[in-house]
């Protein structure tokens, strides 16, 4: 099932005009605090109206001013996960969950109830209350509620903004089998490169009410010239397979036959997965190296060179394994004679390679 939003609105500030088509999976609209991110998202869900605008879930319109469409959010057949998961705190989770499904409509196909339970892992919290569960819990039962009630389309509005990197590390593999294992489109809203970067099957990003990029998260974060967060937020995202876990605690990945080292995964052998690659953790050299520390050094060829405002620029690397971004000083960009075509080499540290960077 697809998504296909137009919308256009008058804000302070700024003007909303945005239009993108989603394809099935998970869509991450991305953008810095005050990019429109939150405004799409409350037009999609009903929540207020535009100017002008159409939206439609598979062949579901939700909204088409032209035609005098603006189904209210109850008719929506939307999924909504907010920052906070707002669980019944009365009720049990088995009836929360059941409170979604009272909201499925009868000639609608539901989602099973023990699929659901099994896919997010919380059978063993059925008869407790909110109260006595973790953040990230109470996120995956706020999900598994959404889901339950056979949405058309499921919102995730920044899901991960009020958690800790602990409970943020323990959400991110469910909402990687939400994206993979439902047919439903997920909208989900984010300011997070790692999570971009391992949710993503496609990314719409935003600045001041307008779409900038559109597409896979390798092609948006890989562009050398795309800093939503600053220079500092600059990684590409490589594709990789689990070729051997090994007993020092390291997992070597096959990326598109060039060897990757990194501390051990929790994918099994064989399995797909994205490595985000942060620019300030590689490190360029002109010839190859030797007797250092580092495991990955890959051969590569400079794509671009893309100065920023202060000290650093940031240089676009083709390898074997794809393209790999290198945040380095424009001191040594003068040095090195870093330019298009310049053969060198990309040098990364195992450990620097975080597990949120990581992901199935």
């Amino acid at each position: 099932m697809s998504l296909s939003v137009s919308l256009r609105h008058s804000l302070p500030g700024f003007d909303l005009d945005v239009a993108f088509d989603a394809p099935p999976g998970l869509t991450v609209l991305f953008g810095a605090s005050g990019s429109g991110k939150t405004s799409v998202i409350e037009a999609v869900a009903g929540l207020s109206r535009p100017d002008g605008g159409r939206v439609v879930a598979g062949n579901h319109v939700l909204l088409d001013t032209k035609r005098g469409i603006c189904l209210p959010p109850h008719k929506r057949r939307l999924g909504y996960v907010f920052q906070e998961a707002r669980l019944f705190p009365h009720l049990t989770v088995r009836q929360n969950l059941a409170y979604g499904q009272w909201f499925a409509p009868k000639s609608a196909a539901r989602e099973d109830l023990g699929r659901v339970v099994e896919m997010l892992g919380i059978s063993h919290l059925l008869a407790r209350r909110p109260a006595r569960l973790s953040g990230g819990e109470k996120q995956r039962v706020a999900i598994g509620r959404a889901l339950l009630a056979a949405p058309k389309l499921i919102l995730a509005d920044e899901p991960l903004a009020a958690l800790d990197e602990a409970r943020k590390a323990e959400i991110l593999p469910y909402f990687e089998r939400l994206r993979d294992e439902s047919p439903v489109p997920i909208l989900y809203v984010s300011h997070s490169a790692t999570e971009v970067a391992r949710l993503a099957t496609t990314v719409v990003a935003l600045e001041t009410g307008k779409v900038t990029r559109q597409g896979t998260a390798t092609e948006v974060l890989g562009d050398p010239a795309f800093r939503p967060g600053g220079v500092r937020g600059v990684g590409a995202v490589l594709e990789a397979r689990v070729l051997v876990h090994h007993d020092d605690g390291l997992s070597e990945l096959d990326a598109n036959g060039a060897r990757l080292l990194l501390p051990r995964v929790p994918q099994d052998v064989g399995q797909p997965l994205r490595v985000r690659i942060a620019g300030q953790e590689v490190t360029l050299a002109l010839s190859k190296p030797e007797g250092i520390s580092a495991l990955n050094v890959l051969p590569a060829t400079v794509q671009e060179v893309s100065p920023g405002a202060g000290p650093s620029a940031v240089v676009a690397l083709q390898t074997q394994a794809g393209r790999v971004l290198a945040r380095v000083t424009k001191r040594s960009v003068a040095a090195m004679g870093l330019a298009p075509g310049l053969a060198c080499y990309a040098i990364v540290k195992s450990v620097a390679i975080a597990p949120s960077d990581v992901g199935g």
